[in-house]
């Protein structure tokens, strides 16, 4: 998507995002004032943004099998490592999201569908150090700095899956009784989006959380975005812009938010 278009739908949504004082889902109302808004410090942060400066000034170059939609800014089959953390990696505002989403909800079996160096797995690892998290990279030079990293940060329960998505994701999921917290984060077109949603939703309860990441990135995922929003077993999402959230809490009625964020 242009990076026109791309500003374009970011007005519309601060157009029709709501902050603290619109919403009247206490559910929401509850996450948006004591999750999403929160500004607390958490030292795990301080882990993570190290591990993040780190990589910032690697210069190894890797060779790069790309099995998504690819980087619109880095098309090279040879990448250095900073340049990789740079562009490839969740901003410190949505990686400290997904942190204090992980904390809040306290899951038990994590997802995270697209490893890369692992900065935003790390961010995961450190939320639920009691969870059992399954983080799935394509590329095997880059799954391996992704293994050092986390050894790094003494994060052992997490598992690096290496492989294509679309054959591991459906694999690992057999494994698993349920899936408590999900992140989409390996592919960003239209259809792989849906599979891999739709995979996860067979393992999905009440209380699961999934997270799809740039769902206005392109034509592609705003298409997929509107369609989960849609589907019948989806009660409740947040759109922040640069990433969405999906709640299948039926005790509550269906709804749509935009939130400031």
């Amino acid at each position: 998507m242009s990076p026109l278009r791309l500003a374009a739908d970011y007005l519309l949504y601060r157009a029709r995002a709501f902050k603290l004082h619109g919403v009247h889902s206490p559910f929401i109302f509850d996450l948006y004032h004591n999750v999403l808004r929160h500004t607390g410090y958490f030292p795990a942060y301080t882990h993570v943004e190290t591990l993040r400066l780190k990589l910032l000034q690697d210069n190894r170059q890797l060779k790069i099998t790309d099995l998504g939609a690819g980087s619109k800014s880095l098309p090279s089959k040879q990448r250095k490592v900073k340049d990789i953390a740079r562009t490839s990696a969740k901003p410190l505002k949505y990686g400290q999201l997904l942190f204090r989403l992980v904390n809040h909800f306290q899951p038990k079996t994590i997802f995270d569908l697209g490893t890369s160096l692992g900065i935003t797995t790390s961010y995961l690892g450190e939320a639920r150090k009691q969870a059992a998290i399954y983080t799935f990279e394509g590329c095997p030079n880059i799954a391996g700095v992704a293994r050092e990293n986390f050894r790094q940060l003494g994060l052992h329960h997490i598992c690096l899956v290496e492989g294509n998505l679309d054959e591991t994701l459906e694999q690992q999921l057999q494994q698993v009784q349920q899936l408590d917290f999900a992140f989409f984060d390996g592919n960003h077109r239209y259809a792989p989006t849906m599979r891999y949603f739709e995979l996860c939703l067979a393992r999905h309860h009440e209380q699961s959380v999934f997270v799809l990441d740039d769902i206005y990135w392109s034509g592609e995922m705003k298409r997929a975005w509107k369609e989960i929003k849609a589907h019948p077993q989806v009660m409740q999402t947040v759109d922040l812009f640069f990433i969405g959230i999906v709640f299948f809490r039926t005790t509550q009625p269906k709804e749509h938010f935009t939130l400031h964020f």
